[in-house]
């Protein structure tokens, strides 16, 4: 089968970010499929006309060069969206294809997937990575009702137009089918890399030793983006009372985004940078299995908003992929999970005193940090495993080439 995949923010293993639609790619290519990817190329340069193409293990990728950043205004990123919505939907129509698909975030990827699909007269199908317009409205970041409109109408769009939909989540799956009743959805939720994450003790022991302010010590790793939706300084303030409950825990946050200058900002302002907290930019994947190797503990944080639950972070999957606990302040299915095999401890959401409390007496405790490792293995292996997970994505697509479409589900 010939697949043209559209991913906005596509990136592999030798970058900073989420890695699913290489995984996902690469192993449709090892079965035989041709994949074409087509995204953006956000990498700090000049700007750039024209298409530049490489092969990422097989796979090849159209890289066109649209700046983007977390820290550009609201306007400026729709505009980054609309103009790879444009660029993206002109490659796609010039693509040979026996289905296309397309994932979000952004929403606005649905329009260049649905027209290269119809053109071609071949299957459309969309995922969703983030519930779109539901999330933004919900966060007060999509107020003017004219915008909602017109989001909740692309969403109505793209449901419509798949063939098939697959959520991150239940909460997200949920969620399209709310909007569009009958929406074929399948949920498969981001993975664990297992062989990624398996990394030697001497080359844990070597990057404890390498940094004089970790050693031995308990260490709690954030990795990942500080945007809005993720409120880091949340581990901040919940070290400033870790401090006074166990001096020598220490944490690191590695990542990017627009929160990152304040949360540093606060972390020196409570005279803990360079001591309790260290702060790292963004590494490419391949550096972050040692980082998570010598964690004592992962953590992930949202803001306390009810629509941030549904989320499928990659860092929750990378801790259960380096069989270590993950602490949340959020409710949901990963919460639960986390409850039913003690792979990790539910946070509240916004008392960070009774949050360090509960971290401090569990980094201490080696019995439960032994089990929750053996719990966060068994997750990775039983539940969410790459190879798993891609099975089922490819039953989607080779269901949606081979299906006709109802009735109901044409335009």
């Amino acid at each position: 089968m010939r697949i043209v995949y559209i991913h906005q923010y596509y990136c592999n293993p030798r970058m900073a970010g989420g890695i699913r639609s290489y995984e996902q790619a690469r192993r449709l290519v090892a079965r035989g499929h041709s994949v074409d990817v087509i995204t953006t190329d956000i990498t700090p340069g000049a700007r750039e006309l024209g298409w530049r193409v490489t092969d990422d293990d097989g796979i090849t990728v159209h890289w066109f060069r649209v700046p983007y950043s977390n820290n550009m205004s609201y306007a400026r990123r729709l505009r980054a969206f609309a103009e790879f919505m444009v660029l993206a939907g002109a490659k796609a129509a010039r693509l040979k294809a026996d289905l296309v698909f397309a994932t979000s975030t952004p929403l606005t990827v649905a329009v260049p997937g649905v027209i290269a699909a119809k053109l071609r007269r071949v299957p459309f199908v969309f995922e969703v990575r983030d519930l779109w317009p539901e999330v933004p409205i919900e966060m007060g970041a999509l107020r003017n009702p004219l915008a909602r409109g017109l989001a909740g109408a692309l969403a109505n769009f793209a449901y419509r137009n798949a063939r098939e939909v697959i959520a991150l989540s239940p909460g997200m799956a949920a969620g399209v089918t709310a909007r569009r009743p009958g929406t074929p959805t399948t949920i498969i939720p981001n993975a664990a890399d297992l062989d990624l994450f398996a990394v030697a003790p001497e080359q844990v022991r070597h990057f404890r030793a390498a940094h004089d302010w970790l050693g031995d010590r308990p260490l709690i790793v954030y990795t990942g983006a500080l945007g809005a939706v993720n409120g880091v300084e949340y581990l901040v303030r919940a070290a400033q009372r870790m401090r006074q409950l166990d001096p020598d825990v220490r944490v690191l946050i590695v990542g990017h985004g627009k929160e990152w200058e304040p949360t540093k900002r606060l972390a020196a302002e409570s005279g803990l940078l360079g001591d309790v907290v260290h702060m790292w930019e963004k590494v490419p994947k391949t550096q972050l299995p040692v980082i998570l190797g010598a964690a004592t503990m992962s953590s992930s944080f949202v803001r306390p908003i009810r629509g941030l639950w549904d989320n499928s972070a990659n860092k929750f999957f990378d801790a259960l992929a380096a069989s270590r606990p993950i602490a949340i302040n959020y409710g949901g299915w990963q919460a639960d999970l986390l409850r039913e095999t003690g792979a990790g401890l539910v946070l509240h959401p916004e008392n960070t005193e009774e949050a360090a409390g509960l971290l401090v007496r569990h980094l201490r405790d080696e019995q439960w940090l032994r089990q929750a490792r053996q719990a966060a293995h068994r997750l990775a292996v039983e539940q969410f495993s790459r190879d798993l997970l891609f099975d089922r994505f490819e039953e989607v697509l080779d269901r949606a080439h081979g299906r006709r479409p109802m009735l109901s589900e044409r335009v």
